[in-house]
C-alpha cells in the first residue's frame, strides 16, 4: 500500500498543528501535491538546492525542513536567488517541500524539547504559555453512556492540563425532552415529554482539535440530536508557547556549564554577557532567534539564558541579573534534523527517513 505526501503532513500536522505558528512563518506544504506517492523523506533544517540534489539522488520526493525556503510572496521565479533557484529544482523534480517551523517551537516536544534534553534539563515548562488557544466543551449524556462518551473524547484529544491527561467535570442531572413526528430516539417515546437521568460532561482541549473532539463526541454519543456547547477559554495553555525553562539535576559553576553548551552543540565559541559568579541551576532556552523572550527569562528567575541571534544593545538587557549565551542559529537548532527523522522513523518504520548529509548553516568561524 503506498504512502502519500498526504499522510506525511498529516501526521506532522498532529506533531504540531500549523495554527500554532507565528503570524509572519510560512510553515506547511509549499511545493508538491498531497495525493502525491512518497517514494522517501530528507529531513534538513534549511532547504537548498544542495538539499534537492540530494532528495533527487536518493530518490526521495519530499523534504521536511524546520525553516520555510518561502517566508514572503514571490513577485518573479527566475532563478535570480537561491530561494528561486531551489523552488524551480523542487518543481522540476517533482519534489515536495514541507516546512514545520514555528508550530513546531510552540509545542513541548518540539525544538525546544529537545535542546533541554539534550541540557538534561528537568521540570521543563513553556517560558511564555499561549493565550486564546483553549476550548472548553459541555454536553449532557445519558448517566449509563457517559464513561463511554468521556472515554471517546479522551482518545480524540481532549481533557489534558499541564502533566495530567483524561481531565474532566461531570455533574448529574435531569434533561427533558419530547420527540417529534419523525424522529428515532433512543430513549422515550415519540410525541410524549421523556426525563433522563444524565450526566453533565466538561472538558478542554487545544482549539485546533475542535472539529475531532467533536466528531468523535457525535461518534460516541447515543442521541441522535447531541447536545453540546464550545466557549473559548482566557486561560493559556501551558504546553504551548515560546521558549523553555527547566532545572539541570544539580548547579553548574558557570564557566563548566559554559563548556557544557560547547560540547553539547558542537560550538567553537558562546558570545554571552558577564559572568555573576554565582552557580548555574535553572536554564531557560529558546532555539533560533530569541531576543523576544529575554523579559520572560528574567521574570523565571533563570541563570542562564540560552538562545541565538543577540544583537550588540540586546546584550545589554541582562542588566547583570542573568547571563545571555548566543550559542548561533544553526547550532541551537541542528538537532531538529535528528528529531523529525525519529518522529517520522517511528510513526513509518517501513519508510525510507533520512538525514541530509548537507550542512546548510551560512555562518563560519575562522
Amino acid at each position: 500500500m503506498p504512502l502519500y505526501i498526504s499522510d506525511i503532513v498529516s501526521f506532522l500536522e498532529s506533531l504540531a498543528h500549523p495554527s500554532l505558528q507565528e503570524s509572519y512563518d510560512n510553515a506547511g506544504l509549499i511545493t508538491g501535491q498531497p495525493a502525491q506517492p512518497c517514494t522517501g523523506i530528507i529531513c534538513s533544517l534549511d532547504v537548498t538546492e544542495a538539499v534537492i540534489e540530494e532528495a533527487v539522488s536518493k530518490g526521495c520526493n519530499l523534504v521536511v525542513a524546520h525553516h520555510p525556503i518561502i517566508f514572503r510572496g514571490l513577485k518573479r521565479i527566475n532563478g535570480s536567488n537561491y530561494v528561486e533557484r531551489t523552488i524551480i529544482a523542487a518543481i522540476k523534480n517533482d519534489i515536495a517541500i514541507y516546512a514545520i517551523h514555528t508550530n513546531l517551537d510552540n509545542v513541548m516536544h518540539g525544538v525546544n524539547g529537545r535542546m533541554a534534553s539534550l541540557l538534561g534539563l528537568q521540570q521543563t515548562r513553556v517560558m511564555a504559555p499561549k493565550e486564546g488557544t483553549l476550548r472548553k466543551l459541555f454536553t449532557f449524556v445519558p448517566a449509563s453512556k457517559a464513561t463511554e462518551v468521556r472515554q471517546a473524547l479522551f482518545s480524540a484529544g481532549a481533557g489534558h492540563i499541564g502533566n495530567y491527561s483524561e481531565c474532566s467535570f461531570n455533574s448529574d442531572g435531569t434533561g427533558t425532552f419530547m420527540a417529534e413526528a419523525g424522529t428515532n430516539p433512543y430513549v422515550g417515546e415519540i410525541g410524549e415529554q421523556h426525563q433522563e437521568e444524565e450526566t453533565r460532561i466538561e472538558v478542554i482541549f487545544p482549539f485546533y482539535l475542535e472539529s475531532v473532539i467533536v466528531a468523535a463526541l457525535k461518534k460516541a454519543h447515543p442521541y441522535e440530536e447531541v447536545a453540546y456547547d464550545i466557549v473559548p477559554l482566557g486561560n493559556a495553555h501551558e504546553a504551548t508557547g515560546a521558549g523553555l525553562v527547566g532545572e539541570l539535576p544539580g548547579a553548574m559553576e558557570e564557566k563548566l556549564f559554559l563548556e557544557k553548551l560547547k560540547s553539547v552543540f558542537g560550538l567553537s565559541v558562546v558570545r554571552h554577557t558577564a559572568l555573576r559568579g554565582r552557580p548555574i541551576k535553572k536554564v531557560a532556552l529558546c532555539g533560533g532567534a530569541g531576543s523576544f523572550l529575554i523579559s520572560k527569562a528574567l521574570r523565571n528567575k533563570a541563570d542562564i539564558y540560552v538562545t541565538a541571534d543577540m544583537k550588540y544593545h540586546e546584550f545589554f538587557d541582562a542588566e547583570g541579573r542573568i547571563i545571555i549565551a548566543d550559542i548561533g542559529h544553526y547550532e541551537s537548532e541542528q538537532f531538529t534534523i535528528g528529531l523529525l527523522q525519529e518522529v517520522l522513523e517511528e510513526k513509518f518504520p517501513t519508510f525510507a527517513v533520512l538525514k541530509t548529509t548537507v550542512n546548510t548553516n551560512p555562518v563560519q568561524y575562522f
